[in-house]
């Protein structure tokens, strides 16, 4: 089955593709662009790019992973609304993965802090003991985050590293798809249906129109606003994100 990962929780505009069998997973592309402010112009021709690169036609994917964050409020719903875009109309599911979760899985073996660039000064961060999680995501200034690793990984980590005071890994610095796509590994092969894809934003977004509330979660555009174009396909009409 092919497979394609999302991910736009971090500077980064991640687009992979794999395919997954009885055999495990074997990576096809992966394509990534590091600019915090075009999220929204980068993801499509990411994703055109890499499914071209491999002669894989849109309507040959399988299942779709999206990374849920945590991440900025702007950036981090532009992949979550493609992705979910995309499954509907493709009527494939759609999986969400947590994206410090993909760094960690990067990380290897041993204790390890994974930190990314929150703004505000701030940084997301959750702790791994051989891959996996043992603390919950969390978002905090660099100096009030509990260090207890042997080494850091992330943009945030090299960023703080003098804050952190322990060994930065900067070999791993944003989430990787094909880790996305092994972490759901599992439910793809399962053929399970897919998931509501609800963003872990941690707080309230930077922004919003004078008066408003701040809403603390939210999973769709904002009023007015434009979903992101459905790469190789016409997006569908207004539907709640998440459904397959």
């Amino acid at each position: 089955m092919l497979v394609l990962a999302l991910d736009t929780s971090t500077p980064a505009v991640t687009a992979a593709l794999a395919e997954v069998g009885d055999g495990g997973l074997a990576g096809l592309g992966e394509r990534r662009t590091v600019d915090p402010r075009a999220h929204g112009e980068l993801l499509a021709p990411q994703v055109r790019a890499v499914l071209a690169e491999a002669g894989v036609r849109p309507a040959q994917l399988g299942a779709i992973v999206a990374g849920l964050g945590p991440g900025p409020f702007t950036g981090l719903r532009v992949g979550l609304a493609t992705a979910a875009s995309m499954g509907q109309a493709l009527g494939i599911p759609a999986y969400g993965i947590c994206s410090l979760d993909a760094l960690g899985r990067a990380a290897g073996p041993g204790r390890v802090l994974v930190a990314t660039d929150a703004r505000r000064r701030e940084v997301y961060f959750a702790t791994y003991l051989d891959g996996k999680r043992v603390t919950d995501p969390d978002v905090a200034r660099p100096a009030d985050v509990r260090v207890d690793a042997d080494r850091a990984v992330g943009e945030g980590a090299v960023k703080y590293s003098e804050v952190f005071g322990i060994p930065i890994d900067d070999r791993v610095l944003y989430p990787s798809g094909e880790a996305l796509i092994a972490l759901a590994f599992d439910k793809i092969r399962s053929g399970g249906p897919g998931e509501p894809l609800t963003p872990l934003y941690l707080r309230r977004p930077d922004a919003v129109a004078p008066g408003e509330r701040k809403p603390a979660l939210s999973d769709g555009a904002a009023p007015g606003e434009r979903k992101p174009a459905l790469p190789g396909a016409t997006a569908p009409g207004e539907r709640k994100s998440g459904s397959a």
